[in-house]
């Protein structure tokens, strides 16, 4: 054996192969393209072609590189987002006071009220630069993003078992090293699946966030939302399906690309003693295992990682033990007094903003309308239960039909309202039907993913030894589900049905209003009041509406689901 031999052995290193060409082609590829296509957003906003839109479909693939770019950057500052906010307000108690109701909020605005108050201030960095638009656009993605996977990581750290924290406590591991070797692995599959959905969900709302209006001007950033507004418009069939078949390539390829990986790797995370039921590897894992190159890469990383989540930081202090005090009331007490007046100065302002254009008419309008979405918001939460978490448990427990299932239900949850419109308008215009009663299944593309991604991803984490308590205690039928599934997968189901009760009140505003043509259906509601509202350009109503839908939202979460919640947590923490 050569000394070149040797070295390379003993630095970890081999000599690349036929697949580290493939891989190094590929790559460089796709940066190129990236590069050539992301150039377009450095251009001015009044030069040829910068805003421009065409239904011709050679220019369908540069439109979904461009999308693709908008949905991944914004999942990068939905990561970075979650890491931060979903964990403060788990680590805090008194932080939680204020982050988790503000998530509840910000939730349920909808992206149309995002991009009418942040389009200027983007706009103005960047001034007369695409660029500016493109922020804004990538904003209101992350909209539609990032809140479901801030309560994902909030329910998991919330959840983690009390037994694995004293057996932190008992290793003498640091705040830092606590979060990277205990936290995070117990919260990755659920956050796997969840920014899953985060991609769908920013897929449902393209059509939004790549129209960019401020006052009478409205751009259309390059883009499959742009393309599917135009073609809607101009009532072409044949570029809708042009735009649905590009919707399918791209989501199959960062399926296959992406999250069936990350799904695989996740799965090495699930809390258990025994082994449970494990797919074969994805051919991309495979791939990039032969790829020596990218494998010593991957390796160096790893080893980084490992490195600096080992460090002996501390930022929190010890971990509160089970025995420890309760902190002080009064502390507790002059905390809720200031966050009680800063949000009466901020309900203040905002009456005293909308008071100048709004009456009280106007207000028992928006609440009236609001309690018709929230009778349609109930009954979809109710369905999709009922439909979709045995499903999801199926699927859970079934690694392999759950990975193919995986494409067609990422494909599925990204499909855009929009593109429904047509079939609707045309079946409900031909046979006189009340748009009220048959637009509300619309609403259900906002509703139903949720639910199935975080039940699938809980019944996928439910430790293999309490499935073979169950099958050895001959535990089946309905005893089964009440007593050993339910309670395993509860605290998934909450923060899928919390996210998906805001998502289904943005869905409202989509599915509330739907047009083909020069034909326009609009059903009684709180989303049809707001769409309506933006098109006028009426702020005060704008304002009103997002008002009236964050407070059913924050009564319908502070009433039914943080009980939910709360109750979830005890039986997991503490039982």
């Amino acid at each position: 054996m050569s000394a070149t031999t040797n070295y390379s052995m003993a630095a970890g290193w081999r000599l690349p192969n036929v697949w580290d060409l493939v891989a190094f082609v590929c790559v460089i590829g796709a940066l190129v393209g990236v590069s050539h296509v992301a150039a377009g957003t450095l251009t001015r906003i009044d030069a040829p072609g910068a805003t421009q839109i065409t239904l011709d479909p050679m220019n369908l693939p540069a439109y979904a590189v461009r999308t693709t770019l908008r949905m991944f950057a914004a999942l990068a500052a939905s990561l970075l987002f979650t890491f931060t906010y979903g964990t403060a307000a788990a680590k805090s108690r008194r932080a939680a006071l204020v982050l988790v109701p503000v998530l509840d909020v910000l939730q349920s605005v909808p992206i149309l009220g995002f991009l009418t108050f942040t389009v200027v201030f983007f706009m103005n960095l960047f001034p007369g630069q695409v660029l500016g638009l493109e922020l804004a656009a990538i904003f209101a993605i992350f909209t539609s993003q990032a809140w479901n996977m801030a309560f994902s990581m909030y329910q998991s750290l919330k959840t983690v078992p009390a037994d694995l924290y004293e057996a932190s406590i008992s290793f003498h591991l640091t705040s830092w090293q606590r979060f990277w070797k205990l936290e995070v692995p117990f919260a990755t599959p659920g956050l796997v699946w969840n920014t899953m959905m985060s991609m769908s969900g920013g897929w449902f709302f393209v059509v939004a966030s790549e129209a960019v209006a401020v006052g009478d001007n409205t751009w259309k950033l390059p883009g499959i939302g742009s393309y599917v507004a135009l073609a809607l418009e101009e009532k072409d069939i044949v570029a809708v399906g042009w735009a649905i078949l590009a919707m399918l390539v791209v989501i199959l390829a960062y399926d296959q690309l992406l999250f069936r990986p990350l799904v695989a790797w996740s799965a090495k995370f699930r809390f258990e003693t025994t082994a449970g039921a494990t797919a074969s590897d994805p051919w991309m894992l495979r791939l990039m295992r032969r790829t020596r190159l990218l494998q010593f890469i991957g390796e160096r990383v790893g080893d980084m990682a490992a490195y600096i989540g080992g460090l002996r930081l501390s930022f929190t202090g010890r971990v509160r033990s089970m025995t420890s005090p309760e902190p002080s009331k009064a502390v507790d007490a002059a905390w809720i007094a200031i966050l009680l007046a800063l949000v009466s100065i901020a309900a203040w302002r905002v009456v005293l903003f909308a008071s100048r254009a709004i009456s009280w008419a106007d207000v028992g309008e928006a609440v009236g309308l609001g309690l018709i979405t929230l009778l349609r918001v109930v009954v979809l939460m109710i369905l999709a239960s009922l439909i979709w978490v045995p499903i999801g448990v199926w699927l859970g427990l079934r690694p392999v039909w759950a990975r193919r299932a995986q494409p067609i239900a990422q494909f599925l949850a990204a499909f855009p309202a929009n593109l429904l419109f047509p079939p609707f308008v045309l079946f409900i215009v031909y046979f006189h039907l009340s748009p009220d009663v048959w637009l509300t299944p619309l609403m259900v593309l906002g509703t139903q993913w949720y639910i199935l991604f975080n039940v699938v991803a809980g019944a996928a984490a439910f430790p293999g030894d309490l499935k073979e308590a169950a099958a050895n205690f001959r535990i089946g039928g309905f005893l089964w589900w009440r007593k050993v599934i339910i309670p395993g997968i509860f605290p998934y189901y909450v923060t899928g049905a919390i996210t998906a009760s805001g998502g289904s009140w943005n869905a409202a505003i989509v599915a509330e209003v739907a047009s083909w043509g020069d034909t326009k259906l609009q059903a009684h509601g709180l989303g049809a009041y707001i769409a309506d509202a933006t098109d006028k350009g009426d702020m005060a109503r704008v304002v009103l509406g997002v008002v009236v839908m964050s407070t059913f939202v924050v009564l319908f979460n502070r009433l039914l689901w943080r009980p939910m919640y709360a109750y979830a947590q005890r039986r997991l923490t503490l039982g």
